[in-house]
């Protein structure tokens, strides 16, 4: 038997549950992985509270890093003793699990398992935010909610390695040095600043081309206000809260802003986006472009702690849970 942590009703950390499971042989196109580290998403918080309601009981987690114990009928991209790791697939939470052969990736060699623990998620997403919704490029400028967050912090080194120039938002002191050293060049502390008067006395005035936001709630409509006419608002995430309906009239009033409501699992729907967008991950921390601060650890048994700590933006960069 093995141990996972489950979920039984929708709730606080408290529902997450240290449990016998059991994992059995793979399927067809399946494999077995015997799992080393496990990555901590705010997703995970949507889907425990029932924001992002999935059927119960379930095991939570959606990346993590591992090696292959054994193989499924058709299955010859991989074999026992591989070292891979994946994103977007729910039940990592887990000593051992199940997944599809065509979920995963195999890992380079300069890439450890609590590294790629925790950057398939954040990193995959960060790559499709800034490659594919929006091309940044030399000359622009990006605002990115949470600079100091996992997500954030990859924004941050990939979009000024591009050539663009980064404002962040930030609630201290602590974590604007944090963004700063990481490519953002204009920290915002919006605790005690407005980030969009403080935007525009950086830019002397001009308005963005596109914003980021995985914070909801709280920066949607004041972000809206940051773009200029036929601005792309991409909201990814929602740690406030869910943003409030809006009239899309707003939209044509603030000058025919676009927003768009991505979710990684579209960008890797496939085998073949899966493979392009892990190895443009894989390409950039390789050649340093892209560092991955693993900031906090905890054991996967612990991980109500974990989750405790997230919500209460105790964290910066990434998070893994140890198997």
């Amino acid at each position: 038997m093995t141990h996972a942590i489950q979920i039984h009703q929708a709730g606080g950390p408290e529902v997450l549950q240290w449990e016998q499971v059991e994992v059995g042989a793979p399927g067809v196109g399946q494999v077995r992985l015997k799992q080393t580290a496990v990555g901590l998403n705010y997703i995970d918080v949507y889907h425990r509270t029932g924001l992002y309601p999935l059927p119960l009981p379930f095991v939570p987690g959606m990346e993590a890093a591992g090696i292959v114990e054994s193989v499924g009928g058709g299955v010859s991209y991989l074999k026992p003793g591989d070292r891979v790791a994946y994103a977007s697939a729910i039940g990592a939470y887990a000593e051992a699990r199940l997944i599809a052969a065509d979920r995963v990736v195999k890992l380079p060699e300069f890439i450890d398992d609590r590294t790629a623990a925790a950057m398939m998620l954040q990193g995959m997403t960060a790559r499709y935010l800034i490659r594919d919704i929006y091309k940044v490029g030399p000359g622009d400028t990006i605002l990115i909610h949470a600079a100091a967050g996992g997500v954030g912090l990859i924004v941050c080194q990939w979009a000024a390695a591009l050539g663009a120039t980064v404002i962040g938002t930030v609630s201290s002191d602590e974590k604007a040095a944090l963004a700063r050293a990481n490519g953002c060049h204009h920290p915002i502390i919006y605790t005690r600043e407005d980030f969009q008067a403080r935007l525009l006395e950086i830019t002397g005035g001009e308005k963005l081309a596109v914003v980021y936001d995985s914070v909801g709630k709280d920066t949607f409509m004041k972000s809206l206000d940051c773009l200029r006419p036929r601005g792309l608002m991409v909201l990814f995430g929602s740690s406030s809260g869910p943003v409030p309906p809006l009239d899309l009239t707003l939209l044509s009033q603030k000058g025919s802003l676009l927003v768009t409501r991505p979710t990684l699992a579209t960008f890797v729907a496939t085998k073949t986006l899966l493979e392009e967008n892990s190895a443009d991950l894989f390409d950039a921390v390789g050649s340093g472009k892209v560092k991955i601060h693993v900031n906090q650890s905890y054991r996967l048994k612990d991980t109500a702690q974990a989750h405790r700590d997230l919500e209460a933006r105790k964290t910066t960069g990434s998070t893994v849970l140890t198997v």
